[in-house]
């Protein structure tokens, strides 16, 4: 059931962008949570993330890297789906997305572990016309076809995505900082065209021109879904995820790539997915995931001209 706490009804939650007078209706963006970690394929723990993750926003400013300011961004918090029946969670946020998608509205969703994506997927996939284009920034492939005979496992959450109507096929998604996988996937890849750029291939080539190469591939598709888990960062700047995998992304890299993504991409929706903040006493996942909900807002502020800039 979806349902709103004290915090999804402040104003000040969201880096004091949040009218929880509104409606879903007048927002640039509306956030909801999906604090389910019951299909984690590694540790547990991101279902704290949601509900952690706002009360963090309440003393932040809504400020880019570069210093400029969107403080005119209209965000409305839908609150979480929360329940133990994870078949009934899933059609509420799919019902959800669907609507969001035919209100036109650019949303966030805060995990959960990465299973969540499935019905926000879905949602979207239920509404639009035309093509899905899907960004994965992460460590693992997620592209099995089960996890012990669970096919709603945080590990299957890409395959699920390939069965949708508007994802055409294995060309359809774009993997970033990939750095682990199985011989399943292996095979499945090996056999497949798959987009992919590991975490090594970001390093070697650079952030800007894995940037690049991605919106050359994923500009043929009317409408765009990137899925961010916290684990393509390396472990020394996010500990607390389920399945910590060295070598990967720096806080630099990541901006530089999604500052070209969003700029030149029709994104019509991100996730956050992961954070697990039991397993990390510093909190620095929350904290990394906080700053790049932030950045990745205000590059849609930029587009709907409500970024101020401080040098101009």
């Amino acid at each position: 059931m979806r349902n709103r706490n004290q915090y999804s009804e402040m104003d000040r939650t969201w880096f004091g962008l949040n009218e929880p007078d509104s409606s879903e209706v007048a927002a640039d963006v509306v956030v909801f949570g999906i604090p389910f970690d019951g299909s984690e394929s590694g540790r547990g723990g991101s279902a704290d993330a949601p509900d952690l993750l706002r009360r963090n926003t309440l003393k932040a400013n809504p400020c880019t890297e570069d210093l400029d300011i969107f403080d005119q961004l209209k965000v409305y918090d839908g609150g979480d789906f929360r329940g133990t029946d994870r078949e009934t969670i899933y059609r509420e946020v799919e019902d959800y997305v669907t609507s969001l998608v035919e209100l036109r509205k650019r949303f966030t969703m805060i995990g959960g572990d990465h299973s969540v994506s499935i019905p926000v997927i879905k949602g979207i996939d239920n509404k639009i016309s035309g093509s899905l284009g899907i960004i994965h920034l992460g460590a693992y492939m997620d592209l099995r076809d089960d996890e012990d005979g669970d096919r709603l496992s945080s590990s299957t959450a890409l395959s699920r995505a390939l069965e949708m109507e508007s994802v055409k096929g294995s060309e359809s998604i774009y993997y970033i900082g990939i750095r682990s996988i199985d011989r399943y996937e292996f095979d499945k890849v090996k056999s497949g065209k798959f987009n992919i750029k590991s975490s090594k291939d970001c390093f070697l080539e650079g952030a800007e021109a894995v940037a690049l190469d991605c919106v050359s591939k994923m500009k043929e598709f009317d409408n765009i879904y990137l899925t961010f888990n916290i684990d393509v960062l390396d472990p020394g700047f996010a500990a607390g995820t389920g399945m910590p995998q060295m070598g990967g992304l720096t806080p630099r890299m990541t901006f530089d790539i999604l500052s070209v993504l969003f700029d030149r991409l029709n994104i019509l929706g991100f996730d956050m997915v992961e954070i697990a903040p039991t397993l990390d006493d510093s909190l620095a996942s929350m904290y990394a995931g906080r700053k790049l909900v932030k950045q990745m807002w205000a590059y849609w502020a930029a587009k709907l001209g409500k970024l101020e800039k401080l040098n101009d």
